[in-house]
């Protein structure tokens, strides 16, 4: 199965969710923002991302530039921090058999879907 962390307000996640549904049509859509997403599964990604959780992190958003920018956090302060506000999770990221990497361009998923 293929799962795609996805934000449906987002012009790059649309376009990732397309692009993985042109090749993968059965896919599990995982809208984390609206659902939520908790520090564990947050741990999980990077893992299989094989990052770092700072590098997770869209720097651009006004709440990491107000909140977060310049300071120093630990691994686990930084997956309960991505979990209450997940729009700050770079997306699309999908996932396939333990493997999952960052969407961005689309083309990218073809990493872990062939």
């Amino acid at each position: 199965m293929i799962s795609i962390y996805h934000n449906p307000k987002c012009r790059k996640s649309r376009a990732g969710l397309e692009y993985v549904k042109t090749r993968y049509p059965a896919v599990d859509v995982r809208e984390y923002i609206r659902e939520g997403i908790s520090p564990d599964e947050i741990q999980k990604l990077v893992q299989m991302l094989g990052i770092s959780p700072i590098e997770l992190v869209r720097t651009q958003e006004e709440y990491y530039k107000e909140n977060l920018k310049g300071k120093d956090f630990t691994d686990e302060q930084w997956f309960g921090i991505l979990s209450e506000n997940p729009q700050l999770i770079r997306r699309p990221i999908v996932v396939s058999n333990g493997r999952a990497v960052h969407a961005d361009p689309p083309e990218k998923a073809d990493a872990v879907i062939k």
